[in-house]
């Protein structure tokens, strides 16, 4: 059996550890009153944790739907970002538009823009999209059968599960100095306006910190 690619070795790796932190949302799902049918249609149709997380954290907290859809709608909005930015890479064409748009989530545009190549960009974009979202649907399952056993998914600390895997993926994104400065300048800015701002608001303020990136960014040579 041939040896798989390790970009695609990495998205299977991946999405398997996605899959587990899937698990803490089933369980904060379970605990905030979602059935198994509503946890899993946000999980197969709105397919991005962080606004999963938001949504369902409101509603377990006794915030209105029309809070926690508008808080989840914020956190997406970063994912029209990446859909461009890989639109302009990929140009997909034709009915691949429509799944490939469901899987720009964090983990495969992180794992696709750190490839060399378009091939391997395509592939990792796939690969990974796919792989995390058939565990994130099974660790969601789990998570909501769990939900009853575990309890209080805060006392354990689960709900912070999901923003640490986001600090996990800025690794291979951070290796010149504008990606650095990016990265710090947007966590200050992120981190500041937490205590003033609504959930989600923060981190698209972080966007932000591609402005002093910038002054890192070196002019193209003059053709």
């Amino acid at each position: 059996m041939a040896e798989l690619a390790p970009h695609k070795r990495n998205s299977l790796v991946l999405g398997a550890a996605v899959g587990m932190i899937a698990i803490p949302f089933g369980v904060l799902a379970s605990t905030a009153g979602l059935s198994l049918a509503k946890a899993m249609f946000m999980s197969l149709f709105v397919f991005t944790g962080a606004s999963q997380f938001a949504a369902v954290s409101i509603i377990s907290s006794g915030g209105s739907p029309l809070s926690a859809v508008a808080s989840g709608l914020l956190l997406a909005a970063r994912n029209s970002l990446y859909g461009m930015r890989l639109s302009e890479l990929l140009r997909p064409l034709g009915w691949k538009r429509v799944p490939g748009a469901q899987l720009v989530i964090d983990e495969s545009t992180a794992l696709a823009l750190a490839q060399d190549n378009d091939e391997r960009t395509l592939e990792a974009l796939w690969w990974t999209g796919g792989t995390v979202f058939v565990f994130w649907n099974i660790g969601t399952v789990l998570g909501v059968q769990l939900g009853d056993v575990v309890g209080d998914p805060l006392v354990y600390g689960l709900d912070a599960a999901f923003p640490a895997s986001f600090v996990a993926l800025l690794g291979p994104l951070v290796r010149e100095m504008p990606a650095r400065v990016a990265a710090l300048a947007g966590s200050i800015i992120a981190v500041a306006a937490v205590p003033f701002t609504p959930a989600g608001l923060p981190i698209l303020l972080a966007a932000l910190g591609v402005v002093p990136a910038l002054l890192f960014t070196r002019p193209s040579a003059a053709t």
